[in-house]
């Protein structure tokens, strides 16, 4: 089986993903002999994962997920959707989370970036309230991914190229959500932007790919405004603002601490594009600056 070519690309990330995509082809090769699967269209592919079209021992269609084994961030994917039941996110028919395997339902392959952009974060925000429910013990808080992040971010702060003001901000703001116990709490998708929302037959859209933690559902809003970028470039902060307000007032959060995280995610997300190129020995790429502008100008215009 073919990897597709920019999947592949993942392999500066580092060793592990290397050595996770060159096992990839096999494992594939296993799961669907293991589970009576034929592949039935052309691979997809996310940040992190293999996606193949796949029809089940009885002829239903299906997909067949893999996904990156070097983190813990998506281990419990499996475990949020069986809690979700498909109501508002993708039925799972089957998993092996020592393998980060899942069979699930196939969906239409129409996502939210086909819908404009403002009733796209309308319907996202509908969501929040059929995916966010108490949070079950198994799904590690939100707080220790956060104390560990801010902790390199500080460690860090001198090489990233976020202007200084703004990265204290976002370690003060940090810090005192990891002391918040509204942080925590809360079954949370994680990672819920115009692409991890996908039409369904059975309902007209269900989220997929979650990276569920314990946390709070102001969490939720930052990657609706850094998605679809080149559809707000023009005028970003008004762009920025009109999605932020527009989720907000849908999913009735309170603007102060939805724009805190706001400043917070965009802040760690620079840090990351630097510690992704460090990891790797080389300077950061074009692509990786533009990211990091355009994570300042995200916490920029949320801001008063």
């Amino acid at each position: 089986m073919d990897i597709p070519v920019d999947l592949q690309s993942q392999r500066k990330l580092g060793p592990d993903w290397a050595a996770w995509l060159d096992r990839l082809p096999r494992l594939c090769a296993e799961l669907l002999a293991q589970w009576g699967l034929r592949i039935d269209g052309d691979p997809m592919h996310g940040f992190a994962s293999i996606v193949l079209p796949v029809r089940t021992d009885d002829k239903s269609a299906a997909v067949l997920k893999v996904g990156f084994d070097g983190d813990d961030e998506s281990e419990l994917e499996g475990l949020a959707l069986q809690q979700w039941g498909g109501r508002g996110a993708v039925r799972m028919f089957r998993s092996d989370p020592r393998r980060r395997a899942l069979l699930l339902e196939r969906l239409r392959g129409v996502d939210l970036t086909s819908v404009p952009d403002v009733a796209a974060c309308e319907i996202t925000a509908g969501l929040y309230s059929r995916l966010h429910r108490p949070a079950t013990p198994q799904f590690r808080p939100l707080t220790g991914y956060l104390t560990r992040w801010l902790d390199a971010l500080a460690l860090d702060a001198r090489n990233v190229p976020v202007p200084r003001r703004m990265i204290d901000q976002a370690v003060q703001l940090g810090r005192a959500f990891a002391d918040d116990p509204d942080s925590t709490g809360t079954l949370i998708h994680g990672d819920l932007h115009y692409e991890n929302v996908l039409a369904a037959q059975r309902e007209p859209w269900v989220v997929i790919d979650p990276n569920p933690m314990s946390g709070d559902p102001h969490y939720e809003v930052a990657p609706l405004l850094w998605n679809r970028w080149d559809e707000i470039a023009d005028d970003a902060r008004a762009g920025v603002a009109r999605r932020f307000f527009t989720v907000v007032d849908a999913a009735n959060l309170d603007e102060d601490r939805a724009r805190d995280w706001v400043i917070v995610r965009m802040v760690l997300n620079a840090h990351w594009a630097v510690e992704d190129a460090a990891r790797t020995h080389r300077r950061l790429d074009a692509d990786e600056h533009d990211w990091i502008t355009r994570c300042i100008t995200v916490a920029k215009a949320v801001q008063p």
